[in-house]
């Protein structure tokens, strides 16, 4: 993985697939590269950012061809070098190859293809590929694929040029996102939609396995077997801006800013007269009753969501959820029983591992809703119900607006579930959404919070070690801020639920400690300042996040951020601003690029 760009038209091809490539950056890659019909096929590519390839563009001058394929790679196999970079050719220097995903069989197929005499440059499993397609093609480009299809193993989005053809681009999917762009007198491919946005407003968008192949006046797409299908255009409404920074020196200070817009968009559309109303669902309130269990998957952010999920329809529904990590849950052989329900929550809907555990799920016929922020996404086509977060595109690899709207999608389907079983009452119900609808407004008024975090980042920004401490939800919600602050500052943090304090972590807190404690649960707020005090004692220093009202908890903390008074059940929506700008500022402070932090990827589609 990890971006793809494909071109073909009467534009030059380079400006075209740079423009795209620069788009997918958010996605996180180590290296990139160009291939051109010009002539022959030229290819150009090296290590590093598309600013090192441009400064190396600039060196051979204007690339004239009007067909081509572009790249964004974040290793998998090999490390970060320009012979492993993207795109990778045939030892004929017949086909170019760009490639998203793993080809799990590479190294059988290796073998075979050096048995044919083939030889190899780079370490990858890309290039296997290459020669793949060049030892099986013989004229007709869709043929190939089909025959290659038919011996690859594992997740591709694949993207090909052959010198033979120089008018066509071919390209398949499986596992892994892949979209075909619709213009006039040129059509594209991409692995999403920001990197064509500019372009076109309307794209097909692929299934497993449908191969297509692009002319700058056609398009034909076709299954396995060669029969031509015809797909329904998915026309995007975007604002253009939304998918640029607007002015902001981040992706993500501009996302934590949208959330409240995000999360009245998620949640004021589906409460009408005082009741939670999901009509975009088929779930019925009688299927509700008969749920034995619930089982929550996902990965990153999502599963930490889906923690919080956990609490509150277990606390407003009185059903049994199990939280898995999508990259857990097919290997430990799940008990799926016929009235389970599986919600699958994904930000982008093409989770590698995520889209397998759905796969997983219905296969032993169970029921799955997903919960998704991209309309038409793998994840929410395969479901047999989707509840999308309206949070708009999220470009920076940490996710903000995305988890935010997540947990509100959480709250929503835990009243929903509490009302179909009369587990609350409408008075309880008509507190919990007078609270639920402020959760935008909190938030909103938590964002004001930011010059005080300033300081305190610049305070706290050479810490070696931070322990974010909470019971609970505030424990689910400590999850979530250690991840953002961990994977943009690169501090190491970690957080533990704070009654776990005494079994081994506090031997890890010593004098200067930045020990964070979350403190909104009102049953738990006693022991968890018992838990401050404790650290205290070995010399760390507190930043406290807690509930209007009980300030008793400054006697405790070095500094205390409150959150607006709200349901208990709500707090993780209010907690994690705080959290957001803390991690945001200390990684500013520190010189990271927040956007693209070193070695992660925005989309994970690969295991």
């Amino acid at each position: 993985m990890c971006g793809i760009v494909g071109y073909v038209g009467t534009e030059y091809a380079a400006p075209v697939l740079l423009h795209g490539l620069e788009k997918l950056e958010y996605r996180g890659y180590d290296s990139a590269g160009i291939a051109v019909h010009q002539n022959s096929i030229f290819t150009i590519k090296t290590k590093g950012r598309l600013s090192d390839l441009k400064e190396k563009m600039q060196t051979v001058g204007t690339i004239e061809g009007h067909v081509g394929i572009g790249h964004t790679r974040w290793a998998t196999h090999g490390a970060p070098s320009d012979v492993n970079s993207h795109p990778h050719s045939s030892e004929s220097g017949r086909i170019s190859i760009v490639h998203n995903g793993i080809i799990e069989n590479y190294m059988e197929l290796k073998a075979f293809l050096q048995e044919q005499g083939k030889t190899f440059v780079s370490e990858t499993d890309t290039e296997i590929v290459a020669q793949l397609f060049d030892y099986y093609y013989q004229g007709d480009l869709v043929n190939t694929m089909i025959k290659v299809i038919e011996k690859i193993k594992g997740a591709y989005a694949l993207g090909v040029l052959c010198s033979e053809r120089p008018d066509e681009i071919v390209a398949v999917r499986k596992d892994s996102p892949l979209l075909v762009g619709l213009g006039k007198n040129e059509n594209y491919i991409a692995s999403d939609i920001p990197a064509l946005l500019e372009y076109t407003r309307d794209y097909y968008l692929l299934e497993d396995n449908e191969i297509v192949l692009l002319k700058k006046d056609s398009i034909q797409l076709f299954d396995l077997n060669k029969n031509e299908i015809k797909k329904e255009i998915f026309h995007v409404d975007w604002d253009v801006s939304a998918a640029e920074k607007d002015g902001y020196d981040y992706f993500m200070m501009k996302e934590i800013v949208e959330q409240p817009e995000g999360l009245r968009k998620t949640i004021y559309p589906r409460i009408k007269e005082n009741k939670i109303q999901l009509d975009q669902i088929e779930l019925t309130a009688e299927q509700v009753k008969n749920i034995n269990r619930i089982h929550i998957v996902a990965c990153g952010s999502a599963w930490h969501a889906s923690i919080v999920g956990k609490y509150v329809i277990e606390r407003l529904s009185r059903i049994p959820v199990e939280v898995d990590l999508a990259s857990e849950f097919r290997y430990r052989q799940p008990i799926l029983q016929k009235n389970d329900l599986c919600i699958i929550v994904s930000q982008s809907g093409e989770t590698a591992d995520t889209l397998a555990a759905l796969r997983e799920a219905k296969r032993h016929g169970v029921r799955v809703l997903s919960i998704v922020n991209v309309v038409g996404s793998s994840i929410a086509r395969e479901s047999d119900d989707v509840i999308y977060t309206w949070a708009g595109p999220e470009i920076a690899v940490a996710t903000t607006k995305g988890y935010s709207t997540q947990l509100s999608v959480m709250y929503l389907l835990a009243l929903y579930f509490g009302a179909a079983r009369e587990t609350i009452t409408e008075e309880q119900m008509t507190d919990y959404i007078e609270k639920l609808r402020k959760v935008p407004d909190d938030v909103e008024q938590l964002l004001k919070t930011e010059e005080k975090i300033k300081e305190l980042a610049k305070q706290y920004a050479q810490s070696k070690d931070v322990f974010i401490i909470g019971r609970g939800i505030d424990y689910a919600a400590a999850m979530e801020s250690s991840l953002k602050l961990k994977e943009i500052s690169y501090i190491h943090s970690e957080a533990y639920a704070a009654g776990e304090l005494k079994h081994g972590t506090i031997s890890l807190v010593e004098d200067g400690t930045l020990v964070i404690a979350i403190a909104t649960q009102q049953h738990l707020f006693e022991k968890l300042i018992s838990n401050i005090k404790e650290v205290k004692a070995r010399g760390a220093n507190v930043i406290a996040i807690a509930t209007e009202g009980n300030d008793s908890i400054e006697k405790v903390a070095d500094e205390v951020f409150y959150i607006p008074k709200t349901n208990e059940m709500f707090t993780a929506s209010a907690t994690v601003i705080p959290m957001q700008l803390l991690a945001y500022y200390i990684a500013v402070e520190r010189g990271c690029d927040v956007d693209k932090p070193r070695n992660l990827a925005k989309s994970v589609t690969v295991e």
